[in-house]
């Protein structure tokens, strides 16, 4: 039994913000209903390859990017741009505690599936808009893209490495971190609203910006600058506020060493053959390693090409100090620590039994996730879902005007 069962989502939101904050939903025990266009999908249903290969490998049309956020959901194709295909989602609407939207901002308005408009039906309802650029202000009709709202909120700005350096220069996280986020705070305003729902006794809209997500998820680096008045810059894998806490080059390969406190250095220091470094005034400290990084740093570096990465991991790890090698995808995934943790899991596909994808990292000890359902093909559950409205005459009328899609039999 599921944390959010009883929970009904109207999933209108497609690529990765939207579409994550729905399938954390669903995790977490909620019906998420995704609404999709006919013959088409949710965009990233064609950002392949890689595609999903079926029981006998060869190549489907199912994008892995697809999959990585539409699991545990039910796919409905519904034509919203028609009069019939909005009378349906409104009559979604009116069961549905939550709704997830990433149109841009005053779009659904003309098809009177604006929060105005379901709310007047459903006063219950819980209506999250996600956008670039939030619903007012002087962008706030542009569309919103990951990687444009990494470079405008700064994000670019310290993400990489020096200026100065070889392939120094603005860079973007390897992931599109802030549709990630978005979908994280967007969960957590969502199951705010249905708790505050429960108080109120109505439901309430939700704005949420990708801009202003990541503008709060500047954290440390936001509040430097509030702080100090100087534009934190690019440092590479360097820290601004701790020493030594980056990447080092041993002879064969890099590792990491994250040293987060002055007894950690101390025990660094013994587990590396350097104590004569803890009789210097300008390392005891962390606020002196900070301020002599430029001379404590470039002496580590040499001292750690004198061996083997898995050498000094070893060493270092002996003495309980934070360090570690930089894995592959491949590799993490092979990691020890993360096969205990069962964080790949099976989930049969109608295409391949063999099916996996990543897990989910929430382990609640009472209403644990479960796994019920591959990410949907198109359509997968247009007449399992609507056939609650409609009856079956109606349901192939609707598919016969191509105001719907999939199988109706």
């Amino acid at each position: 039994m599921g944390a959010l069962q009883g929970i009904r989502v109207l999933d209108l939101s497609r690529v990765l913000a939207g579409p994550w904050c729905g399938q954390i939903l669903a995790d977490l025990g909620a019906e998420v209903i995704k609404i999709e266009r006919p013959h088409v999908g949710d965009d990233t249903r064609s950002w392949g390859p890689p595609w999903m290969p079926d029981q006998d490998g060869q190549a489907t049309r199912e994008s892995g990017y697809y999959q990585c956020a539409n699991r545990n959901k039910y796919s409905v194709a519904v034509d919203i741009s028609s009069e019939q295909g909005q009378a349906l989602i409104r009559e979604i609407a009116l069961t549905s505690d939550v709704v997830i939207e990433n149109y841009k901002a005053g779009s659904l308005a003309k098809y009177g599936l604006d929060y105005a408009s379901l709310s007047a039906l459903n006063p219950d309802l819980v209506y999250c808009s996600i956008t670039g650029f939030g619903q007012d202000g002087p962008r706030a009709e542009e569309p919103g893209y990951d990687f444009i709202i990494q470079g405008m909120s700064g994000l670019m700005s310290i993400t990489g490495e020096k200026d100065d350096l070889p392939g120094g220069g603005a860079q973007k996280v390897g992931v599109a971190v802030v549709d990630i986020q978005t979908g994280l705070y967007s969960t957590i305003a969502i199951q705010a609203a249905l708790l505050a729902r429960q108080h109120t006794g109505r439901g309430q809209y939700i704005d949420m910006s990708l801009l202003d997500v990541q503008v709060a998820a500047l954290a440390n680096q936001g509040m430097n600058y509030l702080t100090s008045g100087v534009a934190p810059k690019r440092m590479g894998n360097n820290h601004p506020n701790i020493v030594p806490y980056q990447t080092f080059k041993a002879k064969d390969k890099e590792f990491i060493i994250a040293c987060g406190n002055d007894k950690q250095f101390k025990d660094l220091c013994i587990a590396i053959g350097r104590p004569e470094l803890l009789e210097d005034t300008r390392y005891l400290r962390n606020q002196d390693r900070v301020k002599h990084r430029d001379e404590l740093i470039p002496l580590l570096s040499t001292y750690f090409l004198t061996k083997n990465a898995k050498d000094w991991v070893d060493a270092i790890h002996a003495v309980k100090v934070p360090v570690g090698v930089i894995n592959s995808v491949a590799d993490a995934l092979d990691e020890p620590q993360i096969q205990h943790r069962n964080m790949v899991v099976n989930i049969p596909h109608e295409l391949n039994p063999d099916f996996k994808v990543i897990a989910s990292p929430m382990k609640l000890s009472e209403t644990p996730v479960e796994y019920h359902r591959a990410p949907p093909q198109l359509g997968e559950h247009t007449q399992s879902i609507l056939s609650r409205f409609k009856s079956k005459e109606e349901l192939l009328q609707l598919k016969a005007q191509g105001i719907i899609d999939g199988e109706v039999a």
